[in-house]
């Protein structure tokens, strides 16, 4: 870690903590050569899926995506910053919870709405109304009426390409 005083690579780390969740080590240094005292903030990098968009194209996954839909959907909202992060900490662990290699934008989106819906309602209503790409009134009073599909249970989310290789893989008679 280079230090933000002088550029020195080198540096001794005087202190380190946890934060309550335990997914960041907070990090006190010390440069060696100025000798001046800096912190760092380290998350454990997590392997995430690639992402499946609705045309096919394959892209890694972005925290920084998800954290841009959501300061669009709770602008002006009674929402903190530590809220998002932890809906966003959800999201994520969700979706390596299904130990895939790839997973569809449309169940990451979905993912989100069902915990905004939790969160703020009208947050809700914003990212559904882009999300879901109403064409009509009617649509967008339907998604009123119904709060988002849960998805505890995996076998409610959409594969489509693990719904082609259960196809083919059933024998012929």
């Amino acid at each position: 870690m280079k230090c933000p005083y002088c550029n020195t690579p080198e540096s001794k780390v005087v202190d380190s903590r946890l934060n309550q969740t335990g997914d960041m080590t907070r990090r006190r240094r010390e440069c060696i050569r100025c000798e001046g005292r800096f912190t760092t903030y380290e998350r454990v990098e997590e392997v995430m899926p690639s992402v499946i968009k609705k045309d096919g194209r394959r892209e890694p996954y972005s925290r920084e995506k998800i954290l841009g839909w959501l300061n669009k959907a709770l602008q002006k909202r009674a929402v903190t910053a530590l809220q998002m992060e932890q809906l966003v900490a959800k999201v994520e662990k969700r979706i390596q919870s299904y130990g895939l290699k790839e997973i569809p934008a449309k169940n990451i989106g979905l993912m989100v709405m069902r915990e905004l819906h939790r969160l703020d309602k009208v947050a809700y209503v914003r990212f559904a109304s882009v999300y879901r790409e109403f064409r009509d009134v009617e649509e967008f009073m339907a998604e009123l009426q119904e709060p988002p599909v849960s998805q505890e249970d995996p076998s409610l989310l959409v594969f489509p390409f693990a719904a082609e290789s259960d196809a083919s893989a059933e024998p012929k008679a």
